[in-house]
């Protein structure tokens, strides 16, 4: 059994694609043994970091007892919509938030030394929606988001694996591509991958 932490990163509490995906991702899990905890980025009051300094003391409420979730998690799993050719600002501002007091990374005695990975033994997936076409979001865009999260944060922390699943033009998806859709990321939750 993995423990799974999912992160509906979707900052509109509206019925969404990325919540049906996530709803589907945490039925699988738990079809398959696994646990799941949820983090629900639309539902928490979240405020921005202003200074550096900000990144030694630890977050505020909600986001203290909700990055716990990432902490006992061996899994996670994050969701989101790609805007602007990156996460939505409350979800960043939620890994900005999460970071802080060296959650992600222990910071060295010494300028020079390289920071302690808080994320190793943990595997992650990004799951990303978006409107243009999943390839055009890889080939001319270079699939920026995916890369600064998964080298950025992921990567840096410790996080081994780290996959992603790309799922583009949503809006023009027909039925028979959204079903196809939920039975993948379905089945990737019962891998726990």
């Amino acid at each position: 059994m993995t423990h799974i932490c999912l992160i509906d990163a979707h900052p509109d509490p509206a019925d969404h694609l990325c919540h049906a995906l996530a709803d589907a991702y945490a039925e699988g899990a738990r079809e398959a043994g696994h646990s799941v905890e949820r983090i629900d980025i639309a539902k928490l009051d979240l405020g921005f970091l202003d200074k550096v300094s900000d990144f030694e003391t630890h977050p505020p409420e909600p986001v203290l007892s909700e990055r716990e979730k990432i902490k006992r998690a061996d899994h996670v799993c994050i969701i989101f919509p790609l805007w602007l050719g990156n996460m939505p600002a409350k979800a960043k501002a939620f890994f900005e938030l999460a970071g802080c007091g060296n959650f992600f990374l222990e910071t060295g005695e010494s300028a020079s030394s390289w920071p302690k990975q808080m994320m190793k033994g943990k595997s992650a997936r990004t799951i990303v929606t978006m409107g243009m076409p999943g390839f055009a979001y890889k080939l001319v865009f270079d699939a920026g988001a995916l890369k600064a999260l998964e080298r950025g944060l992921f990567g840096v922390s410790g996080f081994k694996p780290v996959r992603h699943t790309v799922l583009g033009g949503v809006e023009q998806a027909d039925e028979k591509t959204r079903k196809k859709w939920f039975q993948n990321i379905h089945h990737l939750a019962q891998a726990a991958e």
